[in-house]
């Protein structure tokens, strides 16, 4: 048996002054899909706002019919506050295994106008890859200035998970 979910996830830059959801990781650069971006703004968000391993979660656990990352790990959770997201993929990949599903591809939409992300798609998805275990494709996209994403006040990410009962 295989099954499909969808992650969104959306998170201002902490230097957009929208407030975003909380404060940005501790050290305020950016990380997404597990890497750090020099010279690029943080995510604003309760852990370090890597808004790739947030929808990428929140694409595994829909797939499974497990919730999503509200129900993984809280925003109130003060164990959360600017932890590694890459830790909240590693949560929801074991539930999945606790309920005998294991992923087989995941496919991850970044839109933003930054960071110009193909230089390091290579390395983003060989991190992402190896931390959940099968393919994470990933590929970026801007909106050609419009909207938020493309005012440059912040991004969102689109995920997609295929996975398959563990025992098949």
């Amino acid at each position: 048996m295989i099954r499909v979910g969808i992650g969104v996830d959306v998170h201002a830059y902490a230097d957009a002054g929208s407030g975003g959801g909380g404060g940005p990781a501790e050290g305020g650069g950016l990380r997404l899909a597990g890497l750090d971006w020099p010279g690029e703004p943080a995510l604003a968000g309760h852990s370090d706002g890597d808004a790739v391993c947030h929808a990428v979660v929140d694409a595994l656990l829909s797939a499974a019919g497990l919730g999503d990352i509200g129900e993984l790990v809280g925003v109130d959770d003060p164990a959360a506050a600017g932890a590694a997201s890459t830790g909240f993929v590693t949560a929801a990949l074991a539930r999945l295994a606790a309920d005998g599903w294991a992923p087989v591809n995941v496919s991850v939409q970044i839109v933003g106008e930054r960071p110009r992300f193909a230089a390091r798609r290579t390395e983003a998805q060989r991190a992402m890859s190896a931390l959940v275990g099968a393919p994470v494709s990933l590929a970026a996209t801007t909106t050609d200035r419009l909207g938020f994403t493309g005012r440059g006040e912040g991004l969102a990410v689109i995920a997609t998970a295929l996975i398959e009962r563990a025992d098949a």
